[in-house]
């Protein structure tokens, strides 16, 4: 990531040569003093806030800039200072983004926008990939659409989703900020911890927006992370990434983006046909997010030491990490949900993918292993989000899921293992993966009186059964029913 951010330049070092050295620093630009008043760096194509006619304080500040260097500069500060929305800017966190997707992506590639011959490939293959799905799973396609996404594109496809991700978490930094001041202090503080708010929430959505950048070139779709990030009933993949990602498999192109459509088309399947699964995951990341505690110590050094011409601090200690998770029984439960749930989710879909490629594709076994690895390892962007909010959105036990959602299919059928979808309580528990064989053939749940009984009561009186009647008469001792 950047490590100069919005243009600011870092501090110079102290000269070596004393005096002299400070002399020569300033009038080069490079000093901090009365010519240099913000502690900006040089600018692009500025030749530094010093140059000639430092002698004027005019030309001293401006010399040679370029007007519309300066104008961006000073554009971008006052977004940070003038910023009055929510915990992240997420208008930057999009700039960002899509600047850090226009730079390239680590393995050298640039964003471009997809061809038509891309769309009709990609359009293909999840039509396929629908097909051979229908003999995997009782789940019906989940897929209205098919789309090729530039990273650009699914920059802004995903974001929404992000902001649902990240707020809870950066809630509880805006609130932190103000905590660690004195009650006495925070009356005659208040603009300074406006101002930090506004700093924290641009600094937020740099490093989101960076990182959502990253990840823009290393995802394949919409659905990588084992979440819904993109729109309901759209499946979607990213060409160039498909191409980089099957580069140096050996692996026909081809057969690549079909066992990427398959994983992409099985996520909407469950997503579409299974609709209380997308809030149970998103609660899940806000019910750990929430029990995430900020350390104070690190943010009140930060506000102790706050320089507001030295914005880097608050980008520091958000890349350092702030935030620990509570050691108590209520958060570690949430976690083991949040992990099982998404362990359940990519498991499944491992599961599902591998009975319909496996008959078809040389190559399944050798791409199954490589995803397996690639989502149990997680890429840099990935380590970015775990120390912004505190959380590695991998399924750790996708193995164990994977297992288990196998030997159902083999106990149960198909139709059997995909019936725990129906209902959150049906579904395997932590201690279930620990015990596949025990769950297995452990005795099934219905669920499917509740239901009705539910349904006919929010229907009205019409239909409800009459439970006091069967009261009356079970308290006069009629035997009638």
């Amino acid at each position: 990531m950047s490590d100069t951010p919005f243009g600011f330049g870092l501090p110079p070092e102290e000269p070596e040569d004393g005096d002299e050295g400070k002399k020569k620093d300033q009038q080069s630009g490079g000093g901090q003093g009365p010519a240099n008043p913000f502690g900006f760096g040089g600018l692009p194509g500025a030749g530094g806030f010093g140059g000639p006619g430092a002698d004027n304080p005019f030309a001293a500040m401006f010399g040679s800039l370029n007007p519309s260097d300066l104008g961006a500069a000073f554009q971008q500060l006052g977004q940070m200072l003038s910023y009055e929305g929510g915990p992240v800017n997420w208008d930057m966190a999009k700039q960002i983004a899509r600047q850090t997707v226009a730079q390239g992506a680590p393995n050298g590639t640039k964003d471009a926008s997809v061809g038509a011959a891309e769309r009709r490939a990609v359009e293909e293959a999840v039509r396929l990939a629908d097909l051979w799905l229908d003999d995997a799973t009782s789940l019906p396609s989940g897929s209205a659409s098919a789309v090729a996404w530039s990273r650009a594109e699914w920059v802004e496809a995903t974001l929404p989703a992000w902001q649902e991700l990240v707020d809870p978490v950066a809630e509880r930094v805006g609130a932190a900020m103000g905590d660690v001041l004195p009650e006495e202090m925070q009356a005659m503080a208040g603009p300074l911890i406006g101002m930090m708010r506004s700093m924290g929430g641009a600094m937020f959505g740099t490093q989101i927006g960076q990182a959502v950048g990253v990840l823009a070139g290393e995802v394949v779709g919409s659905t990588d992370i084992g979440l819904p990030l993109g729109p309901a009933r759209k499946a979607a993949l990213l060409p160039a990434n498909v191409e980089a990602f099957g580069k140096d498999l050996g692996v026909p192109q081809e057969e690549v983006r079909l066992y990427l459509a398959l994983r992409e088309a099985a996520h909407q399947r469950l997503f579409a046909h299974v609709p209380w699964l997308r809030s149970h995951l998103f609660g899940a990341v806000d019910g750990y997010a929430r029990g995430i505690k900020v350390d104070t110590a690190k943010l009140e050094d930060v506000v102790g030491q706050f320089d507001p011409q030295n914005p880097e601090q608050l980008q520091d200690a958000l890349q350092q990490g702030m935030f620990q998770p509570e050691d108590t029984p209520e958060q570690k439960a949430a976690l083991a949900r949040l992990e099982t749930a998404l362990a359940l989710v990519e498991g499944w879909v491992d599961a599902v993918v591998h009975a319909a490629a496996k008959p078809r594709l040389g190559s399944a076994d050798a791409l199954r292993e490589t995803l397996r690895r690639r989502r149990a390892t997680g890429g840099p962007a990935e380590q970015t989000f775990a120390t912004l909010i505190g959380l590695e959105l991998r399924p750790r036990r996708l193995r164990d899921a994977s297992r288990l959602w196998a030997s159902l299919t083999d106990a149960r059928g198909v139709d059997g293992r995909d019936g725990l979808w129906a209902h959150p309580d049906m579904l395997p528990t932590a201690t279930d993966l620990d015990d596949p064989d025990g769950f297995v053939h452990r005795e099934q749940l219905d669920f499917s009186e509740l239901d009705k009984m539910l349904g006919e009561a929010a229907g009205g009186d019409h239909g409800k059964p009459d439970l006091r009647k069967k009261d009356d008469d079970e308290t006069k001792g009629d035997d009638t029913e």
